[in-house]
């Protein structure tokens, strides 16, 4: 499997009643939204097949990526990363926009949970079920040497997917810990709203380990 045969795979998974019922149900509830098409199936990946650097990160948003089926694109939280990643050279311009001609350089998106989950929590079953697709996209992706989680529960998701006991691997933001191969797990506040606009994360903040990330990839 290559990953535009697990994009086709992965997009067909109703495995979850209740996310195929939310992620269908939110589709035009938004008013700045009514009338535009919405992906509301599960959200792949975005970014470098050969990327060195994964950022990993929660869910979709019910109106940014189930909407425009590009992770992080069309709400807060891509409007926070994106120019990040730009600033940091890992993206070819600081803004995502379904259809645009954006490119990654060394790094990939995805997330713990593929379909958007009702008030952003997805419960430890939906969790559990999509483990399998970050099993199978992860194995996709062999030059990975940085795994980036974005919040506690993204850690977590990668701490299980790794087989590794959660309370040796604790979360706090800056956290380094490295695995064995030589690659390297690290811990950032998610770029949600409810962070960036508090000023619990900043962009000051998100750079930094950007940059480490960068280092620890040899980018």
């Amino acid at each position: 499997m290559d990953l535009e045969a697990f994009r086709t795979e992965l997009a067909a998974c109703r495995l979850c009643p209740r996310l195929v019922a939310w992620r269908e149900e939110v589709v035009g509830r938004k008013r700045a939204f009514r009338g535009e098409p919405y992906w509301a199936k599960p959200v792949p990946g975005f970014g470098d097949p050969q990327a060195k650097i994964l950022l990993f990160g929660l869910a979709p948003g019910a109106h940014g990526s189930n909407r425009t089926g590009r992770p992080f694109t069309g709400d807060a939280s891509g409007a926070f990363l994106y120019p990040l990643l730009h600033e940091a050279g890992l993206a070819s311009k600081p803004e995502s926009l379904p259809g645009d001609d954006l490119r990654l350089h060394g790094v990939y998106l995805t997330a713990a949970v593929r379909c958007a989950p009702p008030e952003n929590k997805p419960t430890p079953e939906e969790l559990r079920a999509c483990a399998r697709w970050t099993a199978l996209e992860l194995g996709l992706l062999p030059e990975v040497r940085v795994y980036l989680a974005l919040g506690r529960v993204a850690l977590e998701a990668l701490l299980a997917h790794f087989g590794l006991r959660k309370s040796a691997y604790p979360f706090r933001h800056g956290a380094h810990y490295p695995l064995p191969g030589g690659r390297h797990l690290l811990a950032s506040y998610h770029v949600s709203r409810q962070n960036t606009q508090t000023g619990r994360l900043t962009r000051e903040m998100f750079l930094e380990v950007l940059k480490e990330a960068k280092r620890l990839a040899g980018l």
